[in-house]
């Protein structure tokens, strides 16, 4: 492996990271209503636990109701029950055919909650491009102590890959930023 493929497959990895933190991010629950929230939640489908993305159509009615529409008769009992017994506190109301989602407003004590549970999650991403920054450093050592790069490349490369380092680091406090204000806006 040579430095420019270390620098590239770190850049690769570290974007990956911020896209698993971003996915992340979208299933943390804040006052409006987000269809990726129902994401996690599964129901039985003949036997075989599924996402309810995979039985109904889910979108939003309003900012802070999401609407389930499932594709067959018999099935909106069963997603109505699945969200019921998830652990996200919400109290799904049939109308005919269609499921509606309210989403309740959070108490001053749950937004903070929830901005902790963010900053440990922007955390978390961090450790991630962190440990990624020391396997490339470890790659490019490795290089240098089996003389197929220089002490001046692998300073270089060190200093590359810090850079990088601090453009998704810089990123995910972004994240982190913008998430909270969505979570503490009433």
């Amino acid at each position: 492996m040579t430095l420019a493929e270390i620098k590239k497959t770190t850049e690769a990895k570290m974007d990956q990271s911020i896209a698993a933190f971003q996915h992340n991010l979208t299933k943390i629950r804040t006052g409006r209503a987000n269809p990726g929230l129902l994401d996690t939640v599964h129901v039985d489908y003949y036997g075989s636990s599924v996402p309810i993305s995979q039985v109904a159509n889910v979108s939003l009615l309003d900012a802070r109701t999401i609407s389930v529409q499932p594709w067959e008769k018999g099935m909106g009992a069963k997603i109505e029950k699945a969200i019921r017994e998830s652990d996200l506190g919400l109290n799904p109301a049939s109308m005919g055919d269609l499921i509606r989602v309210p989403m309740p407003p959070m108490s001053e004590e749950r937004r903070k909650e929830m901005t902790k549970l963010v900053r440990h999650e922007g955390e978390a991403a961090k450790i991630a491009v962190r440990n990624l920054r020391r396997d490339a450093n470890e790659a490019v050592k490795k290089l240098v102590k089996e003389k197929l790069a220089s002490e001046d490349e692998q300073k270089r490369a060190e200093a590359d890959i810090q850079k990088v380092t601090d453009k998704h680091v810089i990123a995910i406090d972004q994240m982190v930023a913008s998430k909270e204000q969505e979570i503490l806006a009433v």
